[in-house]
């Protein structure tokens, strides 16, 4: 599986607060990551959205109350 977190980008943000990660965690992270991505879809498939936008967003988050 393809991974979606870019690693050196997740380095630098727990870099500046001075935390190290080993190889372990940046996988259990891309894989948390893949499940939230993937629950997303589903919340908007489940709500027929069709084209998630900015003003949708709501949707994808599972906020189904939240609409503006």
């Amino acid at each position: 599986m393809a991974r979606i977190l870019t690693v050196l980008k997740i380095r630098k943000i727990f870099k500046q607060y001075k935390v190290q990660l080993t190889t372990d965690a940046i996988n259990l992270m891309d894989e948390h990551i893949s499940r939230q991505i993937e629950s997303m879809a589903k919340n908007c498939k489940n709500s027929n959205v069709k084209r998630l936008t900015a003003d949708l967003f709501w949707v994808a988050l599972g906020r189904l109350n939240q609409k503006q």
